[in-house]
């Protein structure tokens, strides 16, 4: 069954007016005019929206900003051109966040990962080989697959130029904790979680959007493309939801096999029907257990 969707109230909507002004880019973005487009206090709407979206306003509209300039780079953008198109007044600020944002510079990003260090270790699962990459500042990549040697190629696709080393022996912590909490969550170990390591996964404010709210879908249930952008209070994005679905790296992590199509099959998944249709089948059978 599905997740039963909620209406939007009038707290949702103006939350939903405040990120709009914010996606749109054209106005104010400091907290007193966006409380008053909201029609709350600044405190009230500081508090409500990072709840709603897991995100400070300050903070989601300097992920857009960011979002803004990975795309440019990725069209091949001169540095400098991308940062000021993207809405930042000064580069040094950029290259002050851009660690955390990028997981390198924003010359290294457009270059393909240049000069940007990614530690690496695979593990078995009942559901194929996972691998987990991490730069110095979090989990930027997890993945699915057949053999080491394809999730390899993968990670090499992404990050060609990066400095790419394997760590098995004495694992780094970070990617011992995501294997922990991906066998605990799907029930192959009966350890408690441990605590989500930070993230370094470059994206738009829209698909970090997307991704939170993958999170909260209820394990063993799912919702359509059109169902979640109903939720989201934006009915007709149904195919960018789509999208944001499909440039997820954090498999399993951020939850998009739980998206299914309209009709209610399974739709596709970047790594292979077979295993999102075993893996929606585990959940539902651990759902009982749930309570």
């Amino acid at each position: 069954m599905n997740a039963q969707i909620r209406p939007m109230s009038v707290a949702d909507d103006a939350l939903e007016r405040v990120r709009a002004a914010l996606e749109r880019g054209d106005g104010a973005t400091d907290l007193n005019s966006l409380a008053a487009i909201a029609g709350l206090s600044p405190t009230h709407l500081q508090r409500a929206f990072r709840r709603r979206y897991g995100v400070s306003p300050a903070e989601y509209a300097r992920a857009r900003r960011f979002g803004q300039l990975r795309e440019a780079l990725r069209e091949g953008a001169a540095v400098t051109d991308a940062v000021y198109e993207a809405g930042f007044g000064s580069g040094s600020r950029v290259y002050e966040e851009s660690d955390r944002r990028l997981g390198m510079t924003p010359a290294s990003y457009r270059a393909g990962g240049a000069g940007a260090s990614i530690r690496y270790t695979t593990t078995g699962t009942p559901l194929g080989r996972l691998l987990v990459a991490t730069t110095a500042k979090g989990i930027c990549a997890v993945t699915l697959g057949d053999t080491d040697t394809e999730l390899e190629a993968r990670l090499a696709t992404e990050f060609p130029l990066a400095q790419r080393e394997r760590v098995d022996e004495g694992r780094e912590e970070w990617l011992d904790a995501v294997i922990g909490r991906v066998a605990s969550e799907l029930g192959w170990s009966d350890r408690d979680a441990p605590a989500m390591p930070p993230l370094d996964v470059a994206a738009t404010a829209f698909q970090w959007r997307v991704w939170d709210a993958l999170t909260r879908i209820p394990r063993g249930e799912t919702l359509s493309y059109g169902e979640l952008a109903a939720k989201l209070g934006v009915p007709k994005a149904a195919r960018a939801i789509g999208r944001a679905c499909g440039s997820n790296k954090l498999a399993l992590l951020v939850p998009c096999h739980r998206i299914i199509r309209e009709d209610g099959s399974l739709g596709g998944w970047r790594w292979g029907l077979e295993i999102k249709q075993q893996l929606l089948a585990t959940e539902r059978a651990m759902k009982p257990a749930q309570g």
